[in-house]
């Protein structure tokens, strides 16, 4: 029992890994269950017995991708002391790894159309909740009236995901890394000091 276990584990990581290249070389609507299938190694039966859709492996993708991402922020962070120092530091690597090619395509152009609005929006819960957290301390600290905790979060996650945006499409992508950087300098600076 536990070999099957483990051997559909095997199976499933290596769908993912392998629809994620796919799904980040050729985007959502480029990428077939067959070709899926045939570089996975994979039978149609065992694509199907882990994800009921193509739309359902991508999703799959998607919630390993935005993990990934999540344990690569927090490694930013590590060591970073002051709330408003922790904010900065995240979205710094949030902005540094909308330029990964991967990260652009999947979660920041294919995501939202594939998956709709609500989803899309409902994978953001885990980055809002942590900045309500990190803003909830500079209250604490008397930097930020408590009932504005709430509304500056929506409105640092919407500029944090609006600059990943503009360094995923943009034709110079380090120069727009650059500018988003000293956009968060700034922007952090006049609403939190």
């Amino acid at each position: 029992m536990n070999r099957n276990v483990s051997r559909g584990e095997a199976t499933r990581s290596q769908l993912i890994a392998v629809a994620t290249r796919m799904f980040a070389a050729n985007g959502y609507e480029g990428t077939s269950i067959e070709a899926v299938l045939q570089e996975a190694g994979v039978s149609r039966g065992a694509l199907y017995h882990h994800f009921g859709s193509k739309e359902a492996l991508f999703e799959a993708v998607v919630e390993d991708l935005e993990a990934k991402l999540g344990e690569q922020t927090a490694a930013a962070a590590e060591g970073v002391e002051g709330p408003v120092a922790l904010l900065r530091a995240g979205f710094l690597a949030w902005i540094r790894l909308a330029g990964d090619p991967v990260v652009r395509q999947i979660l920041l152009i294919d995501a939202l159309s594939v998956l709709g609005w609500e989803r899309w929006r409902a994978l953001d819960e885990r980055p809002l909740g942590l900045i309500k957290v990190v803003l909830q301390m500079v209250a604490d600290e008397g930097g930020l009236r408590p009932d504005l905790v709430d509304p500056f979060a929506h409105v640092l996650l919407a500029s944090g995901n609006e600059l990943a945006l503009l360094v995923a499409l943009s034709e110079d992508p380090e120069a727009a890394m650059r500018s988003g950087a000293e956009a968060v300098d700034e922007l952090l600076r006049r609403l939190l000091g």
